[in-house]
C-alpha cells in the first residue's frame, strides 16, 4: 500500500513538473516575433534588452539550483531553465547584432557581467560551501531572482488599472504564466521544496489577478474601442 502510494506521489510531481517544462516552452517562444520584426527591419528600435538579461540571470541560476550537486530530486527545474537559457542567449545575440553601438556595447557589457557573476555563484557554492549551505545559498539566490522578475507582471496589472485596458496584457500570455507557476508550485509542494513553491506560488497569484484583470475590463477595453466607430458614423 504505502510502495503504491509513493508511486502515484512520484507520477504526480513528475507530471507536474513536465507540464511546467511544456508550459515554460511556450514561454520562450513567445518574443519570436518581436525578434522576426528585428531581423526583418535590421535594428532593434525602441525595444529593450534588458527584460532578456534579466531572464538570462534567472534562468541561469534556477538551472544550477536543479542540477543533483545542488538540489538532487529535482531535475525538472534544471531542464527548464537549461533550455530558457538558450532561448534567451541567443534572443540576446541577435539584439547585440542588430542593435547601434551605444546598445551593442551595453548588452555585450552586461552579457559578460552575467557570465561573471554566475560563474561566483558557481565558485562560492562549489568551493566554499559545504552541502548544506550550498542549497540554501543558491535557494535564495534563485527566490530573489524570481521575485525580481515578478515586476513585469505588477507593472502591466498597474497599467492594466490604470487604463482600464487589457492592450498590453495578451490572454494567452497571461494564462500560460499563471498555469506554468501554478504547475511548479504543485511539484514544489509535491516535493517539498519553498525555494521553488514559494516563488511559484507568488507568481500563480498575480497570474490569477491577470486573468480577473483581463476578464473584469476586457468588456470595457471592447466597449471603448467601439466608442470612437459610432462617433466617427454619426
Amino acid at each position: 500500500m504505502t510502495t503504491a502510494l509513493s508511486s502515484v506521489y512520484a507520477v504526480c510531481s513528475d507530471a507536474a513538473g513536465v507540464a511546467g517544462n511544456l508550459l515554460a516552452f511556450g514561454l520562450f517562444l513567445s518574443p519570436i516575433p518581436t525578434f522576426r520584426r528585428i531581423i526583418r527591419n535590421h535594428s532593434t528600435e525602441q525595444f529593450s534588452g534588458l527584460p532578456y538579461i534579466y531572464s538570462f540571470l534567472n534562468c541561469l541560476i534556477c538551472l544550477w539550483y536543479g542540477t543533483p550537486i545542488i538540489s538532487p530530486g529535482v531535475i525538472l527545474v534544471a531542464t527548464v531553465n537549461s533550455i530558457g537559457a538558450v532561448f534567451q542567449f541567443l534572443y540576446i545575440i541577435i539584439f547585440i547584432f542588430y542593435a547601434e553601438r551605444v546598445k551593442k556595447l551595453k548588452m555585450t557589457g552586461l552579457l559578460i557581467a552575467i557570465f561573471a557573476l554566475f560563474a561566483i555563484i558557481v565558485f562560492v557554492s562549489v568551493k566554499v560551501l559545504d552541502s548544506g549551505v550550498r542549497q540554501a545559498f543558491v535557494g535564495y539566490l534563485s527566490v530573489a531572482s524570481l521575485i525580481s522578475m515578478f515586476a513585469s507582471p505588477l507593472f502591466i496589472i498597474k497599467l492594466v488599472i490604470k487604463t482600464r485596458s487589457v492592450e498590453f496584457m495578451p490572454f494567452y500570455l497571461s494564462l500560460s504564466t499563471f498555469l506554468m507557476s501554478l504547475s511548479f508550485f504543485a511539484y514544489g509542494m509535491l516535493k517539498y521544496d519553498g525555494f521553488i513553491y514559494v516563488p511559484n506560488g507568488i507568481g500563480s497569484i498575480l497570474g490569477l489577478v491577470q486573468l480577473a484583470l483581463y476578464y473584469y475590463f476586457s468588456g470595457t477595453s471592447s466597449e471603448d474601442s467601439r466608442e470612437p466607430l459610432i462617433d466617427m458614423y454619426a
